[in-house]
C-alpha cells in the first residue's frame, strides 16, 4: 500500500485563534512581568525623583453687620457685606494687586525668577501657574454659598503659606484704601456741593437784601416826592387864597368906607340907628346868610389886610402842611434800611441753609476708623500643608503597573506574530495522507475499504 499526499484547504486559516494567542502569551509571561516591573520602576522613579508640589488654600466669607455698621451709617458710602466681600474678591482677582504685591514682597518669589527675564515675565509664571480664585456656584444662591476660596500651588523650596496670606492681607488692605480713598472724594465732592449751595444762598440773600433796599429807598423817594408836590401844592393854594382874601378885603374896606361903617356892626344895628328916639325894642336877627364883610367895618378890615400883607408864609394856616414836613422828616432816615446795612454776620439770615450748615458740620467731624475697618472674615488662613499633592506616588505606581502590563502583553502578542506570520495562498493547502492498494486504487483509511 502506497501512501501519497493529498492537497486541502484549511478553511479556518483567516480566523484568529484565541486560544493560541493566550497560549503564547502565557508562554511569554516573562517578557509581560518585566516589562511590568521595567515601566512601574520608572514610574515609581520619577515619583520619587519629581519635585514636591504643595497646595494651600484660603476662605473668605462676608463680614458681620456690626463691622461695616460705622461707614453704611455715615449715609456717604453704602457697602453692604456682600458687596465687600465681591470687592475684596475683585481686588483677589486683579492683575495689578496680584503684580504690586509681587514687586513689594520680592523675596516671598525668589524661586520664580528666572536668569534673563524681567520682573513681569517672571509675575507672569507665577500669576498663571500657582493662584486660582473659586468664586460660588451662582446657581445656588443664598448665604451659604456666599465664600470665595484662594487656592494656591507651589514647589517645595516656596513659603507658600506666608504668600497666600500676605496675598490675602494684601488685598484686603488695598481695597480698604481704596474705599477710604473713595470716601474722602465722595465727602470732599458733598462738602463743596453744600458749599455751592450755601454760597448760592448767600448770592440770592444778597440780591434780596439790595434788591429790596432799593425798593425801599425808592418807595421813600416817591412817597418824599409825593409829599413834596403835595405841599407846594398846598402852599400855592394858601398864596391864592391870601391874595383872593386881599382881593376881598379891599372891597369891602371901600364899601365900608362908602357907608361909613367904621367899627364892626350888624345889619339889625344899622336899622336901629336909622330909628333913634323911638320906643326901645328888641330885635332877633335870623337869616342863613353870612353877614357881608364890610359890616366889619373898614378899621378892622384895614386891619386884616395889614397883618395879610406882612404875612412871609401860609404853613401854619394849614394843619396838612405840617403833617407833610413830619412825614418828610421821617422820610430822611429809613431804619429798615439803616439795620440792613449794618448786619455784621448776614449768614444767619440765609433762607434754608440751616440743614445744610447742619450737614457740612456732620461731614466734617465724620471719624471713620478705616484701619479698624472689617471688609471681610477670613474664615479659613492658609496652614502648613501636612503631604504635597503632586507627585501622586500611589497613582503613579498603580498607573505604571497597568502601563507596563500593556506594553508587555503588546510585544508578546508583537513576537508571536513575528513568529507565525501567515502563510500564503498555496501554503494554505495542507497534505493529507492517501492510501492505494496493490492495483493503484484508493483505499479508505476509516474503513480499509477500496474505492
Amino acid at each position: 500500500m502506497n501512501i501519497i499526499p493529498q492537497p486541502q484547504i484549511n478553511a479556518d486559516a483567516d480566523e484568529i485563534d484565541l486560544y493560541a494567542l493566550f497560549q503564547s502569551i502565557w508562554q511569554q509571561k516573562k517578557l509581560v512581568i518585566g516589562c511590568a516591573l521595567a515601566v512601574t520602576l520608572a514610574g515609581l522613579t520619577y515619583a520619587v525623583v519629581a519635585p514636591r508640589i504643595y497646595e494651600v488654600s484660603s476662605v473668605l466669607r462676608p463680614a458681620a453687620l456690626n463691622e461695616l455698621d460705622a461707614l453704611n451709617r455715615s449715609e456717604v458710602y453704602k457697602l453692604p457685606p456682600a458687596d465687600a466681600l465681591s470687592k475684596v474678591g475683585a481686588a483677589l482677582e486683579s492683575y495689578e494687586t496680584r503684580l504690586e504685591f509681587f514687586r513689594e514682597h520680592q523675596d516671598l518669589f525668589q524661586s520664580f525668577k528666572r536668569p534673563g527675564q524681567t520682573l513681569e515675565q517672571s509675575f507672569e509664571d507665577f500669576n498663571r501657574n500657582s493662584i486660582n480664585l473659586i468664586l460660588p456656584d451662582p446657581k445656588k444662591p443664598g448665604a451659604l454659598s456666599n465664600y470665595i476660596t484662594l487656592e494656591m500651588q507651589y514647589p517645595n523650596d516656596v513659603d507658600g503659606v506666608a504668600i497666600l496670606n500676605g496675598f490675602v492681607d494684601y488685598a484686603i488692605n488695598a481695597e480698604r484704601a481704596r474705599i477710604g480713598a473713595d470716601l474722602k472724594v465722595i465727602v470732599k465732592n458733598r462738602l463743596n456741593e453744600l458749599k455751592g449751595k450755601i454760597a448760592a444762598a448767600r448770592s440770592n440773600y444778597d440780591t434780596d437784601k439790595a434788591s429790596k433796599i432799593a425798593t425801599l429807598l425808592e418807595t421813600d423817594n416817591i412817597r418824599r416826592g409825593q409829599l413834596e408836590d403835595e405841599r407846594k401844592a398846598l402852599r400855592l393854594q394858601l398864596k391864592e387864597q391870601r391874595s383872593g382874601r386881599l382881593a376881598e378885603l379891599a372891597e369891602a374896606i371901600s364899601i365900608a368906607k362908602s357907608m361909613g361903617i367904621r367899627t364892626p356892626t350888624t345889619p339889625s344895628s344899622m336899622s336901629d340907628a336909622a330909628h333913634a328916639g323911638s320906643t326901645q325894642v328888641m330885635r332877633t336877627e335870623v337869616n342863613n346868610r353870612a353877614i357881608p364883610l364890610y359890616f366889619m367895618g373898614y378899621e378892622t378890615l384895614e386891619a386884616e389886610r395889614t397883618a395879610l400883607q406882612k404875612r412871609t408864609s401860609d404853613d401854619f394856616t394849614e394843619k396838612r402842611i405840617a403833617e407833610i414836613g413830619k412825614e418828610l422828616q421821617m422820610l430822611q432816615v429809613n431804619r429798615q434800611v439803616q439795620e440792613l446795612n449794618k448786619r455784621s454776620n448776614e449768614d444767619i439770615f440765609l433762607k434754608d441753609v440751616f440743614p445744610l450748615r447742619a450737614e457740612m458740620a456732620r461731614l466734617r467731624n465724620l471719624n471713620i476708623d478705616m484701619d479698624q475697618l472689617k471688609l471681610v472674615t477670613i474664615d479659613r488662613k492658609a496652614l502648613q500643608p501636612v503631604k504635597p499633592i503632586k507627585p501622586r506616588t500611589a497613582l503613579i505606581t498603580a498607573s505604571s503597573l497597568v502601563l507596563g502590563l500593556v506594553l508587555g502583553v503588546i510585544l508578546a502578542l508583537l513576537r508571536h506574530l513575528i513568529r507565525s506570520p501567515r502563510k500564503s495562498g498555496h501554503d494554505k493547502l495542507l497534505a493529507t495522507p492517501v492510501l492505494l492498494d496493490q492495483s493503484g486504487k484508493v483505499r479508505d483509511k476509516a474503513n480499509d475499504t477500496p474505492q
